[in-house]
């Protein structure tokens, strides 16, 4: 009998549940804030929450005590709308100033196109007599289960890795860009996005691997499957605790549309024009660093030093780039390096920490810190202030 609390049905109900209560906590920050990363991470979590419970209350006894439930109209492989989402939240977290454009709709034309189509076969069904005393209809049996989920089953899965593809190669070509235009990266550098990306992407590959087995070799039931819908409610709420209490907003004001050496973005028309590398231009970007010590300041972000430097960003990343031969993030960060060995000969550490140095010289965290240094010197910290100076 309906409801049947057991030690299949109960884990997933108590984290559908607590998956639910962020979708609606994502939906009233979105209409309070109108960040739009919101909708899209809500969406996720709710599809993939619709997905686990229509297996809970399966778990539960409801089809065993309501044979006639037309679920099955409603079940569909939430992956070719979950696919875009992710890839479309990610876009929204590393692209400054991001806004949905109608052209995106297209991501999901493949999901539309499978909703409207399995509405048009319930209700050419439900119109058919008996149809209330069965669980499938005529056209449910005969072309979605005879045909359709078939050929679906080819699409989904390359749908699936493409968009994968797509949003990692996202997320990693955003790392590169950062160096290029923030001194200090940590706190920017999303390291749960790509977290989340390893998740979803292994419950893909879980699914899909199972979906073989049943098709090709065993056939798979519901508890041997419970294993996969754990996870999948595991992971839902971990994404929805992560991407509700992590800052994801921090690019929103900012414009850092550019490429490695030229940035590609607009100036304010007070702005000095354009001008190759010179000479000069290497000579102020030095006095700045070495003179005015620049570097100490923890937030310095490429915009910030064209000001200082009187230049256009763009003049100022590929002075750097060229003049340097490093990316902005290794240039200023080097600065760092060196007034902290310098500190260190002269035995400020008998004072400070070495955290509290490295903060002294520019850096913003400990992470940041023993990364860069270790980077630069091929030391870490401890150990240079061991090896070199003992």
């Amino acid at each position: 009998m309906f409801p049947d609390y057991n030690r299949w049905s109960l884990p997933l109900l108590i984290l559908v549940l607590q998956g639910l209560v962020f979708i609606v906590l994502l939906f009233l920050r979105y209409f309070k804030r109108r960040n739009i990363s919101d909708i899209f991470l809500a969406l996720i979590l709710l599809l993939t929450c619709y997905s686990q419970t229509c297996y809970t209350v399966g778990f539960m006894s409801w089809y065993d005590t309501f044979r006639a439930t037309k679920i099955n109209y409603f079940l569909i492989n939430v992956g070719i709308a979950l696919a875009p989402l992710i890839y479309l939240y990610v876009k929204s977290i590393t692209t400054s100033n991001f806004k949905f454009k109608r052209v995106y709709w297209w991501h999901f034309a493949l999901a539309i196109t499978f909703v409207v189509y399995r509405l048009s076969i319930y209700t050419y069904d439900a119109l058919q007599p008996g149809f209330s005393k069965v669980q499938n209809g005529v056209l449910k049996l005969k072309v979605d289960e005879g045909y359709v989920l078939e050929v679906m089953g080819y699409i989904q899965t390359p749908f699936m890795l493409l968009y994968l593809a797509f949003t990692f190669q996202l997320f990693y070509n955003y790392r590169r860009k950062i160096i290029q235009y923030f001194s200090n990266t940590y706190k920017l550098e999303l390291n749960w996005i790509l977290t989340f990306l390893i998740l979803f992407s292994a419950l893909f590959v879980y699914g899909t691997i199972q979906d073989l087995i049943g098709s090709k070799y065993i056939n798979l039931g519901y508890q041997e499957r419970w294993w996969l819908n754990l996870s999948t409610a595991i992971v839902t709420l971990f994404v929805g605790i992560k991407g509700y209490f992590t800052d994801t907003t921090k690019l929103n004001k900012l414009d850092f549309k550019f490429s490695p050496k030229t940035i590609g973005i607009s100036e304010s028309s007070n702005s000095v024009e354009e001008k190759s590398i010179s000479d000069n231009d290497i000579i102020i970007i030095k006095h700045l660093m070495e003179k005015k010590k620049a570097y100490l300041n923890p937030e310095l972000n490429l915009s910030d030093f064209a000001k200082l430097a009187n230049m256009t960003r763009g003049q100022l990343s590929e002075t750097i780039n060229s003049g340097f031969n490093r990316n902005f993030n290794d240039f200023v960060n080097g600065y760092r390096v060196e007034a902290f060995k310098t500190m260190l000969k002269e035995n400020k550490q008998q004072q400070l920490s070495l955290l509290g140095i490295a903060q002294d010289c520019g850096f913003n965290s400990k992470a940041t810190f023993n990364r860069v240094f270790k980077k630069l010197t091929n030391y870490s910290p401890t150990e240079y202030l061991k090896t070199k100076l003992n």
